[in-house]
């Protein structure tokens, strides 16, 4: 009886125990599952000791002229990366030395590098020189837990087009959380042609995976570079510039305030994009690129606005140009419609003053001489057909003509940050002056291009190119091929069709010549190239008008259409025309044949002046 007890005691005992063996086997087990697999910090660490990942950044792709001239290219600098788990016994003064900062600044970093992780790797000092890593890199050794990446940076052949290449910065918590290809320390595109093709530029990065002894040092691939990935290169771009062109616009507009937008007529493409003041875009790369961002956005004469996309100026009297064609596609006048000018349009107690020219004027002269009583008077006759039951049905009918020129509407192009521009909508009218409230003589002064009208300079640009293919034009765009040199971009080929008939567009392009040959621009006129243009003079509640011209050439064969904006500059004729006829020579014939007629020009300032 007593034996029996005892072995069930002793039963029992060895149950207890190797209950008690299984749990605290299983307490290992659980231990070890959460170390090696739910916690990574350990297996990060361990890693760290022996392996570091570097990430192969690509190249940028190149970006060529449409001549095929580089203009932006990659130059190598190199990235300082910390793993703070492994920094231990440095001398921080030789290594503040080495890099020209101070300790706090050291500290601080190594703070900032803890905080995002001990063990993984992240950027201690960007963007060093190739003269300060040959130093640095000597003397790496002695300092554990430090290792450098190669990166490379934007630089440009000239310095010019600031605002169409835009520049390159590093991505913030926004583009991090948006797109899962960026990590912190990554580059991308933040304007102009570089934010447009961010994703053909940046191409694919690679990873290498290295083995390092105690003292830092790299000591080959691990397991002969099995886990590593290829770099892919981003893709050149071929832009639709002509680099001379360029160059040559933005020393016409030295000194000077506003753009000039040229274009190729037959396709669309940008011969050149100048917006005035500009900058060198060398200044927003590297190390200085905040300090010199930062002068550059508290200059007064605002370098970093793109006027040629965002500034947006009532057309003035170049948009009789929209009104005249309006007028005849509804036939509310013909090519012999003639009026009377005695120097001012009255009516309704409203006048509008007009320049003193030849009278009575029909649709060429009037185009010829800018004539405000002729534009005033045909604007009202296309509003108050009798056939529309009201006021908004007549306006939204010519607003409906208007956008078909690619007014009011932002064009869908390459073009980063570029606006639409103000048109006004009946709505917008009705809110101001009830439903019944207002009428043809109320919006008069949208008949010579002033009041509500906002148009942006690639818009006028692409008015001119317009009327150069009699009645229709093709997305303005900057880039012409990704990748390869022919590569045309099909979503550029499309054609968009005007509401107007083209035989009204032959005449609009005659007359437009006529202003050149004889009228109001015929100052700017071309020995040997026929040329069409039209003048304004914006109205500037702030100050000295704005100059404005826009034309084409050749007439019967046009190769290029050009926008001028030269703010607080006075008459359209006295220098946006000049400048346009300038920058036609230029391209048409290689050279300037009227030295004292440019000169004029580049010696011309008008940056005293207020906006």
């Amino acid at each position: 009886m007593q034996l029996n007890q005892s072995s069930n005691i002793h039963s029992k005992r060895k149950s207890i125990i190797l209950a008690a063996m299984v749990l605290i086997g299983f307490v290992y087990l659980v231990r070890l599952f959460q170390i090696q697999v739910l916690d990574p910090s350990y297996k990060l660490s361990a890693d760290s000791n022996v392996l570091r990942y570097v990430t192969d950044y690509p190249a940028r792709g190149l970006i060529y002229d449409r001549n095929g001239e580089l203009l932006v290219y990659n130059e190598a600098h190199y990235d300082l990366m910390v793993v703070p788990g492994q920094v231990r016994d440095i001398d921080t003064t030789e290594f503040c030395r080495l890099l020209g900062i101070e300790k706090e600044l050291f500290e601080s970093r190594l703070q900032q590098a803890r905080d995002y992780s001990r063990f993984r790797p992240s950027i201690f000092e960007s963007q060093i020189s190739k003269n300060t890593f040959a130093v640095f890199q000597e003397k790496l050794f002695r300092f554990p837990g430090f290792f450098v990446q190669p990166r490379t940076l934007r630089k440009y052949t000239y310095p010019m087009a600031a605002h169409t290449f835009g520049y390159v910065g590093e991505v913030g918590p926004r583009e991090i959380e948006q797109n899962p290809y960026y990590r912190s320390g990554d580059y991308m595109g933040i304007s102009g042609i570089e934010r447009s093709y961010e994703e053909q530029l940046r191409g694919k990065k690679g990873v290498r995976v290295r083995l390092v002894d105690v003292l830092n040092r790299d000591i080959g691939p691990f397991q002969e570079g099995r886990f590593d990935t290829i770099a892919i290169p981003g893709k050149d771009l071929y832009t639709t510039i002509d680099a001379k062109l360029q160059l040559y616009g933005e020393q016409l507009m030295r000194n000077k305030r506003g753009s000039i937008v040229a274009i190729e007529p037959s396709t669309g493409e940008i011969l050149a994009l100048v917006s005035a003041p500009g900058y060198d875009p060398n200044l927003l790369v590297g190390r200085v690129r905040n300090q010199n961002y930062h002068q550059l956005q508290q200059d007064e004469l605002k370098p970093l606005f793109n006027r040629a996309l965002m500034a947006q100026y009532p057309p003035g009297s170049s948009f009789k140009i929209v009104n005249t064609l309006i007028a005849l596609q509804e036939g509310v006048i013909n090519y012999n419609s003639s009026y009377g000018c005695g120097g001012a349009y009255h009516s309704g107690g409203i006048t509008v003053r007009c320049r003193s020219h030849p009278s009575p004027v029909n649709v060429l002269s009037s185009i010829q001489f800018s004539c405000n009583t002729y534009s005033c008077i045909i604007f009202r006759n296309t509003l108050d057909q009798p056939n529309f039951s009201n006021m908004q049905e007549s306006f939204n009918n010519w607003r409906r003509h208007v956008t078909s020129f690619g007014f009011g509407q932002v064009f869908g192009s390459d073009l980063a940050y570029e606006l639409s521009g103000l048109l006004p909508t009946s709505d917008y009218y009705d809110r101001i002056y009830g439903s019944r409230g207002w009428r043809s003589l109320t919006i008069i002064s949208l008949a010579i291009g002033q009041g509500e009208l906002g148009t942006t300079p690639v818009q006028m640009a692409n008015l001119a190119a317009t009327v150069a293919n009699r009645g229709h034009f093709f997305t303005p765009h900057i880039v012409r091929s990704i990748g390869e040199p022919d590569s045309l971009q099909a979503r550029f080929l499309a054609r968009n069709e005007t509401t107007v008939d083209r035989a009204h567009f032959e005449a609009m392009a005659h007359a437009m010549q006529a202003v050149v040959d004889a009228g109001t621009g015929r100052f700017s006129h071309i020995q040997g190239i026929t040329m069409g243009g039209k003048t304004g003079t914006v109205q500037n509640p702030h100050g000295e008008n704005h100059s404005v011209f826009l034309a084409f050439a050749p007439v019967e064969n046009p190769k290029i259409a050009i926008s001028v904006v030269v703010e607080n500059a006075g008459y359209g004729s006295t220098w946006a025309a000049p400048i346009a006829s300038l920058m036609i020579e230029k391209y048409l014939s290689g050279q300037i044949g009227r030295q004292w007629f440019e000169q004029r020009i580049l010696e011309a300032s008008f940056l005293t002046n207020k906006p």
